[in-house]
């Protein structure tokens, strides 16, 4: 589930996962609450109607995550569902079991159980999954199940402190890795030098060019400010494969001078971490979701 639209997918099963039917609905979410709901009933219905199955358990991944003691949501953009019972009131009006975990955690044991994580580590004991686009978030799976944690935040590394200089964060904290390691913070941090609004992408390639100077220290900054969180990172939970997911995970100057930085913040006399590009792009949520009963 997404602010803009909800995803659902019926694969064969985990170890088989061909799609026997997939469907996008809007989200609507300006429309509140129990709407959201009903749209999640009404995909529901849609997928049981085109695959001939029907329903007993369903995986989802959320905005935010579902507080582990309050039993209600918290931290999410879609901000209608903070505060709210989401899990009940899903199962009592659908009449169907759920399971629900961060879109990070979905992310992260998709690419786990049948994206590039068997590829690059076979039996990776533990992985890290990392989102860096319009915010930054992460989600931790261990022998190939999701952590979630005493609070249900378990892998949210993008509300770790990094730096002061980072300002201000949504959340109310300030200097978090998001407000440094994010899209609109790197572009903030661009137009901050330059005065002038440019796309990360194109910051990118001004410094990939070698044109613009003020392109270079915004990527000069990146890099480092990725090591030292990332550093992090390692040294708490020492993950066997860390995937890079969102906008970011795109720039490859982050598996090769990004690597070296963070080997600068590791305790340890070497960096044998493996840092790998996502395989399941837009696709990893809802296959992560689909896993959640594996």
């Amino acid at each position: 589930m997404g602010g803009t639209k909800i995803e659902g997918v019926i694969v064969n099963s985990p170890e088989d996962p061909t799609v026997i039917s997939r469907i996008r609905i809007p989200t609507e979410a300006a429309q509140g609450y129990d709407h959201i709901i009903g749209q999640i009933g009404k995909l529901v219905k849609m997928l049981e109607e085109e695959s001939g199955l029907k329903a007993t358990k369903i995986g989802m991944g959320t905005p935010g995550a579902l507080d582990p003691n309050r039993q209600k949501m918290k931290n999410s953009n879609t901000t209608c569902l903070n505060d709210q019972p989401f899990l009940e009131d899903l199962q009592q009006r659908l009449k169907i079991e759920f399971k629900l975990a961060n879109d990070a955690n979905c992310f992260a044991l998709a690419e786990t159980m049948m994206g590039v994580v068997p590829e690059v580590k076979k039996n990776a004991e533990t992985v890290f999954g990392v989102i860096m686009g319009t915010g930054v978030g992460g989600g931790v799976v261990v022998n190939r199940q999701v952590l979630y944690g005493r609070h249900g935040i378990a892998g949210e590394w993008g509300h770790n402190f990094l730096d002061e200089s980072g300002g201000k964060c949504y959340c109310g904290r300030t200097g978090c890795v998001e407000t440094i390691l994010s899209g609109p913070a790197l572009q903030r941090y661009y137009h901050k030098l330059s005065g002038q609004e440019l796309s990360l992408k194109q910051i990118i390639e001004r410094n990939e060019q070698k044109t613009d100077n003020n392109a270079t220290l915004v990527v000069e900054r990146m890099l480092m400010f990725f090591g030292k969180a990332m550093g992090v990172i390692i040294n708490i939970i020492d993950p066997d494969v860390i995937v890079l997911g969102g906008g970011l995970g795109n720039i490859q100057l982050l598996y090769d001078q990004g690597v070296e930085e963070v080997n600068k913040y590791v305790f340890n006399h070497e960096l044998n971490t493996i840092f790998a590009r996502p395989q399941l792009g837009d696709s990893a949520g809802v296959f992560g979701a689909a896993m959640l009963y594996a």
